[in-house]
């Protein structure tokens, strides 16, 4: 048998050798989760105002041209965004490395060698020969390879790694957008509440003006004392001095949502706007469902997984390693004769090796990482847990601020009607002035604490959104995701 045919059955045999091989090491299975049948807080309650995430833009719930201007603008600027979807492209592209493995390394080059030595005595020919006779140059054109046999399958249980790590980036991308987008809103509530609130102090310092034009009517009358006047000019001055307080509140929640669609807050004015009265609230749908639409959970499954592979990578450290190398050329001292049959060189063979004692090293480490997977395993239940915890939590608080929304509205009113019948009993002077203040600052805090919990119910279904996963779904980490790549694009572009 020729040395071509000799070669060609050992490549033969090697590579069918390294397509049947079974890779070492378990097979992933998806662990149990903990069991949740339905939300506890759901049960017995029906959102006044249901909506249905329908798609990744969950904010048009809220109808806020402004709000889905703003949020649209997280998806290309906003900073961490950006870094997560640079962290995506990475992994996938260690995957593409990973993958090379499975074919062999090739290299060409051409060198020219010159060389010489110091004169030596030779009886045969002439007896010394003096130096520079042993000078010359060789020249050698060869193309080489290798090529490790993945028999074990230890490349393939580090490319099974690397891309589950590469979709758990890919979901890390969702949580990150997804996490922005509700900081957002959550400002953007706390921003128009803010609003909301100065225009219940503007109304109020009016009230207030009116109540101290009435004070100091009733001095000049005769039928009081200078006392109310500084009383009603105190509760006036008082409530002007919040209204640079709550203002300050307003530029801070401007310059956060700035920076969540990566802009310098001087870049940004969002115009005054209507505080909105009406709370959507999307189904939470069963725990199963959960699992599949938070980011967070996918992304620690595909960590599971992940570290589920390493296992096999590291078991594949007991079995040898088998390696193919050859090379094909000329070498000539002649650079124009130097690609002829005569002038041929090559070389052939397979290298087998196994690693007889390293103390215990591969023992330990196919440990470790069987360690790292079981701390993978409680980590992803851990994430399963804090999920049914936020989506319980939101359920409990907009149910309860839902009853006492409509028990501070109901508040509000009565403090209305307290108001101004004591200040009508004022001005007919059968009550102290004492009595206008309390009224009018019960029915400031009525109004305000009914603010505050719409403002808290708005964020609380924002968080809902957030808890049960937007618009995602972990069928999108099956395939290349176009919008991750749409994005990596246009955040390369920016840069």
């Amino acid at each position: 048998m020729t040395r071509k045919p000799v070669a060609t059955a050992l490549v033969g045999a090697a590579c069918a050798s390294a397509l049947t091989a079974c890779a070492v090491g378990p097979n992933y299975h998806r662990p149990a989760a903990p069991p949740s049948a339905a939300f506890k807080a759901q049960r017995g309650w029906t959102p006044a105002t249901p909506a249905q995430v329908g798609n990744e833009q969950w904010w048009s719930i809220y109808d806020d041209p402004t709000l889905s201007s703003l949020e649209q603008q997280v998806e290309v600027s906003n900073q961490n965004v950006k870094a997560a979807v640079a962290t995506y492209y990475a992994a996938r592209e260690a995957v593409t490395v990973d993958r090379s493995g499975f074919f062999p390394d090739i290299s060409a080059g051409l060198t020219a060698t010159r060389s010489g030595g110091a004169g030596s005595y030779n009886r045969a020919v002439t007896g010394f020969v003096a130096a520079g006779s042993t000078r010359r140059t060789v020249y050698d054109l060869d193309a080489s390879g290798s090529w490790d046999l993945d028999i074990w399958g230890k490349l393939r249980r580090e490319v099974e790694g690397d891309v589950a790590k590469a979709q758990a980036d890919a979901a890390d991308i969702a949580a990150a957008r997804l996490s922005a987008q509700n900081t957002l809103a959550a400002d953007y509530f706390q921003l128009r509440a803010a609003e909301q609130e100065l225009r219940i102090l503007k109304t109020t310092v009016q009230d207030y003006q009116v109540s101290l034009k009435i004070a100091q009517n009733q001095v000049n009358a005769g039928t009081t004392t200078l006392a109310d006047v500084y009383s009603a000019r105190t509760q006036l001055e008082d409530t002007v001095a919040q209204e640079n307080s709550v203002e300050l509140t307003r530029d801070e929640m401007e310059h956060a949502i700035a920076v969540l669609i990566g802009k310098a807050p001087s870049q940004l004015a969002i115009p005054e706007g209507e505080f909105t009265t009406t709370v959507p609230v999307v189904p939470a749908g069963v725990p199963s469902q959960l699992l599949l639409r938070r980011p967070d959970v996918a992304a620690s499954e595909r960590d599971l997984q992940s570290a589920n592979a390493q296992i096999g990578v590291a078991e594949a450290g007991w079995f040898p390693s088998l390696t193919l190398t050859g090379s094909y050329g000329y070498e000539s001292s002649s650079l124009s004769t130097l690609i002829r049959a005569s002038n041929d060189v090559w070389s052939f063979g397979p290298s087998l090796a196994e690693t007889l004692f390293n103390a215990g090293a591969t023992y330990a480490q196919t440990q470790e990482e069987r360690a790292l997977y079981y701390s993978a395993v409680a980590s992803y239940r851990q994430t399963v847990l804090t999920a049914f915890q936020q989506v319980e939590n939101d359920l409990a608080t907009l149910r309860h601020l839902e009853t006492e929304y409509a028990q501070d509205q109901a508040a509000v009113a009565d403090a209305e009607r307290s108001a101004a019948l004591t200040l009508n009993q004022y001005r007919a002077g059968t009550v102290a002035y004492t009595s206008v203040i309390v009224a009018d600052t019960t029915l400031f805090n009525a109004q305000i604490t009914a603010l505050n919990v719409q403002s808290q119910r708005l964020v609380a279904s924002a968080d809902l959104v957030d808890a049960i996963g937007g618009g995602w779904n972990s069928a999108q980490l099956q395939t290349r995701d176009e919008g991750v790549t749409a994005t990596l694009k246009s955040t390369v572009q920016m840069q």
